[in-house]
């Protein structure tokens, strides 16, 4: 039951009092009387379950609107829950419903007909198909409209699934791969350079709490913004994992979510250096030219891995694609190259 029919309600029936009390039925029509204002009060209660039970709301109403007519009142107030009830039902039920919905109604319509105390003309005929119309056809658009709110919410939901998943895959993918790294430097070095070793398994303890610390976070805040500032993170990682990267940056202006693709395409690029090479040095560089952010990510290592086909460059390009940028890979004389061209702010 909603907040919003408790008082509804009520107003309803201080309407119907209102109607039956200032506007009195003329002849032939009977006037008012304790039973006319009963019938009248009842038709209006009749609503209050309507959202729960709107076929027998539709069939309360239409017999109270027959026995209304066949006691002699006219139906100025009791042909009014008839429609809301008409267009509840639409609004909320299908098929099945709507049609034994409107055949309860074309039956006592018939009875209200055939009972009334004045003539009937097509004019009457005329107000009561419009009617008709008017509460069936508002009733549908009332469903399709939250039909399609339904919907909707569902595409975001799933988009923001998606985002998790791509979150997920580019933090704790790029700790795992620097995990696996260090693992296979320490286990290489630990017969000749025990402390080394050491410092490694260190390195994995420290990059596996990060590794949990970011999936916690990604779980609690789906969407939070990570500024550029953390590239001395991934930094730190990746020659911690052995491998000599040389970090060039300049002071950029950008948006939280320009600085949070940034440092994830960062991070993609930097992991695929990880798994694909051996040994080499890493180039990261980052300037902003105008409203123009550009990032290079250069790996020189030489002794590329063929593996089973990741979804690197794809989240890449996608990561940049949302805010309205870029990204180009591939080979270079030097080895591997990845530039990303972002926009400092997105565009609306």
């Amino acid at each position: 039951m909603r907040t919003s029919d408790v008082w509804l309600t009520p107003a309803f029936v201080a309407g119907a009092v209102a109607v039956t009390v200032l506007a009195p039925a003329d002849p032939p029509y009977r006037g008012l009387d304790a039973v006319g204002l009963s019938l009248a009060v009842g038709s209006t209660l009749c609503l209050f379950p309507r959202r729960v039970a709107p076929m027998w709301v539709v069939v309360a109403t239409s017999l109270l609107v027959v026995v209304n007519a066949a006691a002699g009142y006219a139906t100025t107030v009791t042909q009014w829950p008839v429609w809301i009830s008409l267009f509840t039902l639409f609004s909320l039920r299908g098929t099945t419903a709507r049609v034994t919905g409107v055949a309860v109604m074309l039956v006592a319509v018939g009875g209200y007909f055939a009972v009334d105390r004045a003539p009937i003309g097509p004019t009457d005929v005329f107000n009561v198909t419009v009617c008709f119309l008017v509460a069936m056809v508002a009733g549908d658009a009332a469903r399709s409209r939250r039909a399609a709110a339904v919907a909707e919410h569902a595409r975001v939901r799933a988009e923001e699934r998606t985002e998790l998943a791509r979150e997920l895959h580019d933090s704790i993918g790029h700790a795992v791969n620097v995990m696996v790294m260090q693992a296979g430097v320490g286990r290489r070095v630990f017969a000749d350079d025990p402390t080394f070793a050491r410092e490694a398994l260190g390195n994995i303890e420290s990059v596996g709490r990060d590794a949990l610390g970011e999936l916690d976070r990604l779980v609690r805040v789906m969407h939070a913004d990570r500024p550029t500032t953390d590239l001395s993170a991934l930094v730190d990682r990746v020659r911690a994992a052995g491998r000599e990267l040389r970090l060039t940056t300049e002071e950029i202006q950008v948006g939280a979510t320009v600085a949070q693709a940034l440092h994830r395409i960062v991070q993609e690029a930097l992991t695929n250096a990880l798994r694909h090479t051996d040994s080499g040095r890493i180039d990261v560089e980052l300037a902003q030219v105008d409203d123009t952010v550009v990032l290079e990510v250069v790996n020189e290592g030489r002794q590329l891995r063929v593996g089973r086909p990741g979804r690197g460059l794809v989240n890449m390009r996608e990561r940049a694609r949302s805010v309205g940028g870029e990204v180009e890979a591939g080979p270079v004389p030097a080895g591997f190259r990845v530039r990303a061209t972002l926009p400092a702010q997105v565009r609306s």
